[in-house]
C-alpha cells in the first residue's frame, strides 16, 4: 500500500525492501493539515485475533536520551507526536502507567473511544501504596473508572478512598510484569498501551514483556539531570527489536519498533 505524502517535511525514510510493507510515508485528511487519522490507525493496528496481552510501549525522548523537560514530557512533544498519542490510545483496550507518572503528568482519564468500543480505555494505575490523589483529575475528569494495581499491604484508608472515588481497585498479591497483565487479560484487556514510567517500562523489559515500542525522537538537546526512558535491574539481557516504522514530521522521527522473538 503507497499513501500520498503529507507535505514535504512528511516522509518515511527509504528503506530496503526487506523492510516492513508498513513503513510508508502518511497523507493528511481530506482539508486538514493533520495526518489521516485512518492511514495511522492502520499503520499502528495491533495483530488481530489477540488471545493474551499485547504490550506496545510509547514513550519519548530528546536526541540525547532526556525523557522529560522540566520535570514533565510535555515539552519534548510536537503536533505530530500528540497525534499518534491520541491515535494509540484509541487502538488500545488500556493504557498501564505506573504512579509517578500519573502525578508528574497529571494523568486524566482517556478521551476518544477505542476502536470497537463504546468507552475509552481506562486508565490502569500500578501502585503498591495506593498513594493516589481521590481528587485528581483522574478520578474527576473521566468517562470511566481507573482501573488501580496494587497489593494488600497499601494501607486499607487509602484503598477505601479510592473506591469512594469511583476507582476499580484490583489487590494482587504481587505486582511483577506477569501478574500485572494476568489481570489484564482477566479482564478482556489484550491490546495494551503502556505509557511509563521508566521504572514500568524497565520491569516490562527485564520480564521479556515488551512487544513494541513507539518512540518519539524529539530534535532537543535536553542535557540536565532527566532520566532515560527505562530503568530496571542489573543484569537483565538486553532485548532485540526490529524497526518496523520510521515517519518524520519536520525535525521529529517516530520510530516503531517490535520484539524479534522472546529469550528463552
Amino acid at each position: 500500500m503507497r499513501l500520498p505524502f503529507l507535505t514535504t517535511s512528511l516522509w518515511a525514510v527509504a528503506a530496503p525492501t526487506c523492510w516492513d510493507d508498513r513503513v510508508i510515508p502518511l497523507a493528511p485528511g481530506p482539508g486538514t493539515g493533520d495526518l489521516d487519522a485512518a492511514a495511522l490507525r492502520e499503520h499502528y493496528a495491533y495483530p488481530e485475533g489477540l488471545s493474551a496481552p499485547w504490550v506496545r510501549v510509547n514513550f519519548v525522548s530528546s536526541i540525547d536520551g532526556a525523557v522529560s523537560v522540566d520535570g514533565t514530557s510535555g515539552g519534548l512533544g510536537s503536533d505530530a507526536d500528540k497525534q499518534v498519542f491520541g491515535v494509540l490510545r484509541e487502538l488500545a483496550d488500556v493504557v498501564l502507567v505506573g504512579a509517578g507518572t500519573v502525578r508528574a503528568e497529571g494523568y486524566r482519564g482517556a478521551r476518544k473511544d477505542t476502536r470497537g468500543r463504546d468507552t475509552p480505555p481506562p486508565i490502569a494505575v500500578v501502585t503498591g501504596s495506593a498513594d493516589l490523589d481521590p481528587g485528581s483529575r483522574l478520578f474527576t475528569d473521566t468517562r470511566v473508572p481507573p482501573i488501580v494495581l496494587t497489593l494488600g499491604s497499601a494501607p486499607q484508608g487509602k484503598l477505601d478512598r479510592l473506591v469512594a472515588a469511583g476507582a476499580d481497585v484490583a489487590v494482587l498479591d504481587t505486582l511483577t510484569p506477569d501478574a500485572l497483565l494476568a489481570e489484564l487479560a482477566r479482564r478482556g484487556l489484550y491490546r495494551v498501551l503502556c505509557e511509563g514510567g521508566p521504572s514500568l517500562f524497565g520491569a516490562l523489559t527485564a520480564a521479556d514483556a515488551v512487544d513494541e515500542l513507539c518512540l518519539t525522537v524529539a530534535p532537543l538537546l535536553a542535557a540536565g539531570t532527566a532520566g532515560r526512558i527505562a530503568h530496571g535491574p542489573e543484569g537483565s539481557p538486553a532485548r532485540p527489536l526490529t524497526l518496523v516504522g520510521v515517519l518524520r514530521a519536520e525535525d521529529t522521527l517516530l520510530l516503531r519498533y517490535r520484539r524479534v522473538a522472546p529469550i528463552e
